[in-house]
This record gives C-alpha cells, sequence and structure tokens, in this order.
C-alpha cells in the first residue's frame, strides 16, 4: 500500500486549520487503498496555530507536525517539510483553503499513470484584486522572457510530487529559495489540471505586496542573470551615446565657438547618468547580497519540535531511508 503525505505550512491560520482538516478527512478517508499522513509545519505563529495542531494529532494519529523555532517563511517551511516526509509521494497544499482538497483524487488519479508532478493551475482567481491578477501576469511574462526554464503561469505551490521530485528539491540547499522555480527546474513528467481559485475560508492573507516584491526579485536573481546582461548593455549604449555628445561638443567649440550647454543641460546629463549608475549598482548588489548569503552555510532552519520530540526524527528518517535504498 503506497504511503502518501499532505504537507501544509501554516503561519497564524488559527480560524482556518480545523475546517481544512475536516476536508481532508473526508476526502482521503474516501481513498482506502493509499495510507495518508497529514504534515503541519507551524511556521513560528504566534497564534493558536501550534495548539490547535497538537490537539488534532490528539484525535487523529495520521497528522503530524514540525514546530520551527521562528518564523522562518514559507519558502522555508516547504523545505523543512519535505525533509520529513518518508513517503512514496507528498501533496502540498496551503492551509487557507483557496486550494480545493477535493482535487487530492484527481492528482493520485494521474501519478498512478506515471506523471512525477501534478500541479493545480488557476482558471480563475476569486477574491483577488484586478491589480494584483495583472501584476502577477505581468511578472510571470517578465521572469518567462528573462529565463530558459519554461515557467507555469497562474500556478501556485498546490501539486503532487513524486518520491524522485522530493529527493530532487531536497537536494537544492540554498537560503534564497523561489520554489515555483525549482519546481520547474527540476523537470520530470508533469502534468497540468485546471481548476477556480476560491477566496480564503477565513482569517487574511500574510502576502502584502511588499513580501510580494522581494518574492518576485528572488524569482528574476535565482533563475535569470539577465538582469544583470541588461544592465550591461544599456551602460555600453549610454557610454557610447555620451561620447558621441562629448565629441560632439568639442567639435563645436573649436569649429564655430559656440559655448558649451549651460548648467540646467549639464545637470539633466549628470543626474541621468548618475541614475543609471545608481541602478546598474542595484542590480548587481542584490546578486552579490545573495552570494554573501550562500557563503555562508548556515542551516536552513531549526526545529522546536516534530510530534512532541525535541530531538526530532530527521536523522532517523534518513537512514531507515538509506537502508530501504541499499
Amino acid at each position: 500500500m503506497k504511503h502518501i503525505s499532505i504537507l501544509i505550512p501554516a503561519y497564524n491560520e488559527e480560524d482556518v486549520i480545523e475546517k481544512l482538516y475536516e476536508r481532508l478527512r473526508m476526502v482521503i478517508d474516501q481513498l482506502p487503498f493509499y495510507t495518508f499522513e497529514i504534515l503541519f509545519v507551524n511556521d513560528g505563529s504566534k497564534d493558536n496555530t501550534f495548539h490547535i495542531i497538537t490537539a488534532l494529532r490528539e484525535i487523529d494519529r495520521r497528522i503530524s507536525y514540525v514546530n520551527l523555532s521562528r518564523n522562518f517563511g514559507k519558502e522555508i517551511a516547504m523545505i523543512a517539510g519535505l525533509d520529513y516526509v518518508n513517503s512514496d509521494a507528498v501533496i502540498i497544499i496551503d492551509a487557507d483553503l483557496q486550494d480545493p482538497p477535493e482535487l487530492i483524487p484527481r492528482m493520485i488519479q494521474y501519478w498512478e499513470e506515471g506523471y512525477d508532478d501534478i500541479y493545480a493551475k488557476r482558471n480563475s482567481r476569486s477574491g483577488e484584486t484586478w491589480i494584483k491578477k495583472w501584476t502577477a501576469k505581468t511578472y510571470y511574462r517578465l521572469l518567462q522572457g528573462f529565463t530558459r526554464i519554461p515557467l507555469q503561469e497562474n500556478t501556485g505551490d498546490f501539486r503532487l510530487l513524486d518520491r524522485r521530485c522530493i529527493d530532487a528539491l531536497k537536494s537544492l540547499r540554498e537560503t534564497q529559495r523561489y520554489t515555483k522555480g525549482m519546481f520547474s527546474w527540476i523537470g520530470y513528467h508533469k502534468k497540468e489540471i485546471m481548476f477556480d481559485r476560491d477566496p480564503r475560508a477565513a482569517g487574511e492573507s500574510k502576502w502584502n505586496y511588499i513580501k510580494l516584491v522581494d518574492l518576485a526579485i528572488e524569482g528574476f536573481t535565482s533563475f535569470s542573470t539577465t538582469p544583470l546582461r541588461v544592465s550591461s548593455f544599456f551602460g555600453c549604449i549610454v557610454s557610447m551615446v555620451a561620447f558621441i555628445y562629448m565629441g560632439w561638443v568639442i567639435i563645436k567649440t573649436m569649429l564655430f565657438g559656440d559655448p558649451v550647454a549651460g548648467y540646467a543641460s549639464l545637470m539633466t546629463i549628470m543626474l541621468f547618468l548618475g541614475g543609471i549608475q545608481l541602478l546598474s549598482l542595484g542590480i548587481i548588489g542584490e546578486y552579490l547580497g545573495r552570494v554573501f548569503n550562500e557563503t555562508k552555510r548556515r542551516p536552513l532552519y531549526f526545529v522546536e519540535n516534530y510530534n512532541g520530540d525535541k530531538e526530532g526524527k530527521l536523522e532517523e528518517f534518513r537512514e531507515e531511508r538509506l537502508t530501504m535504498v541499499r
């Protein structure tokens, strides 16, 4: 009998955890030929999320939890969950119920047909403003134009991953993580499922525009060096134009005795060139900062406890997995 883990990163989701569990329970109870684990990753929640998860575990032993030592962010919470998964496949789903658990049987069906990565693509984005939809669409178009990896537009983290996809993602230990790009980067046999995304069942989104912009920058810098090349190309063009203009000013002054352009034009050119230089330095700084963070080789996260065990079980899982492979 195949074993499937359902991975749920959770941060301050006390209003929706119990609703999510009930819908998941109804779905997996209808799939008797599989064993399931519901793995919550508590990402340093400051409300009662963790207490609700531990109470649910007392009711249903299929529930497991990884309690991180602080809030590390969703991207890190997902890799923490993958590290603790010891199953044939994993289904990643958000806690807010915008992604319907009722799609899980279809995902499993395609998995049995041989697909490794079955991802849910949104037909519509209910509950989101038009500006958020427009910026998301524009961002994905720009990112696809900047990278050679075929990226999946209008898809989130809701997907089923086969064991070899899990192992591939676990091998990517970079600290600046853009998991949506990693799903595409590892490749393997993919299958798309279309669905209409629901509004949040309760609570508020943890993704404000500042965090979304930060995630967008992660996408550009993690999977493309095009911004650096554009900066270099633009710098070359501006330098060429500046030299041509300088030559024209010198020749005009020497041959026709025209005075050099005045203060206003000089300041305009200086400010323009200064802006280009600062923009280029900013782009270089983004990449340099990521190199700096990667070279420190810090652990991605720390775990407070796993199912109440303060020592955790990650090493036991790894040894068990190695034994199975041997």
